[in-house]
């Protein structure tokens, strides 16, 4: 078992920054490629960004690339998301997942352990 607990959140102006962080528990958080999605009102939850069990491979939706960054701490078993530039249409629950696997994927079907979420909302 794995348990995420993600943190961060919040409101934020358009153009501005939040960095969210995801800390895992249980068990050895360096076997798991990690990812975050995000599910906005009445939206299906969708990928936004995906990291491997070494931070040597990232993977971002078209829609935040060049804005968001991914990145881990195997040491502190934490994962975060810096988010830039953010747009109204970036609102949304933000949920930090754990896949069976090493490598990068973008199907939310390969990842077995998913935080609570964190809300963040951009004012326009």
């Amino acid at each position: 078992q794995v348990q995420l607990v993600e943190s961060g959140g919040g409101l934020v102006q358009a153009g501005g920054s939040l960095r969210l962080s995801c800390v895992a528990s249980g068990r050895t958080f360096s076997n798991h490629a990690m990812a975050w999605f995000r599910q906005a009102p009445g939206k299906e939850r969708e990928f936004v960004t995906a990291i491997n069990y070494s931070g040597g491979s990232t993977d971002y939706a078209d829609s935040v690339k060049g804005r968001f960054t991914i990145s881990r701490d195997n040491a502190k078993n934490t994962v975060y998301l810096q988010m830039n530039s953010l747009k109204a249409e970036d609102t949304a629950v933000y949920y930090c997942a754990a896949s069976r696997n090493f490598f990068v994927v973008r199907s939310a079907n390969a990842y077995d352990y998913w935080g609570q979420g964190t809300q963040v909302a951009v004012s326009s």
